[in-house]
């Protein structure tokens, strides 16, 4: 039977490598300088170079069930994700971090089923966007409301990170809230301003901020006075 993974491993080298090759030699030799953390679901649909345009070097991918962001005081144990923060903005100084979450999420649509007994470590994982669950059944609204509040959830988290909160604080760092919306090829941006998820084809910014504490109101979600 052919081994699919190796034939394709053997058409990047032979085919995709050799236009990359004096880049890749740069970033070997200079190290990688990239400018953005992009934390996203690890969902195979959400491919972070085809949404950004981004080549080798731009971007430190950390991807996890859900795009969630633990605890600063990992009083939780989830420190793979944690140390991928510390070290893109205390070794890479990073000038963006970007939470991207998107449509159809199996993570955010478990937390409001059942876990199997077979995933305890799932289980707990899933307890890191559990804040963002609306009291109602899950219907196509509802899960997109609850993918986008888990966004937002993980800005709040993220600026609890004193590394973090003190350089969005001086201008340093920008955070950026997106949900991705499959189907449609649109990333909607946190627009920290209106407290809302705008389309990227009608966004002003990326979805820049500092993020405060927010609350909902008739369907939108509003940033605390």
């Amino acid at each position: 039977m052919p081994d699919e993974l190796l034939d394709r491993l053997r058409r990047f080298h032979d085919d995709a490598f050799p236009q990359y090759r004096e880049q890749f030699q740069t970033l070997v030799d200079e190290g990688q300088h990239p400018t953005t953390l992009f934390i996203g679901c690890s969902d195979s649909r959400l491919v972070p170079y085809l949404l950004t345009g981004a080549g080798p070097g731009e971007l430190f991918l950390v991807r996890n069930v859900g795009a969630f962001v633990p605890p600063y005081d990992g009083s939780h144990g989830h420190h793979g994700t944690t140390a991928a923060i510390e070290f893109a903005v205390l070794n890479l100084q990073v000038r963006r971090i970007v939470v991207c979450g998107h449509s159809h999420c199996g993570a955010i649509k478990a937390m409001y089923g059942e876990v199997s007994p077979e995933a305890p470590n799932l289980n707990r994982w899933l307890d890191l966007g559990r804040e963002a669950l609306l009291p109602m059944q899950p219907g196509p609204e509802v899960l997109r409301r609850t993918e986008q509040r888990a966004v937002v959830l993980q800005l709040e988290r993220l600026m609890e990170y004193p590394m973090v909160r003190s350089r969005v604080q001086s201008g340093q760092i920008s955070l950026h809230g997106w949900h991705y919306v499959i189907e449609e090829g649109e990333v909607h941006v946190f627009d920290v301003s209106t407290g809302g998820f705008v389309p990227a084809s009608r966004a002003d910014n990326s979805g820049t901020g500092p993020y405060q504490p927010y609350v909902e109101h008739d369907g939108q979600v509003l940033v605390d006075e």
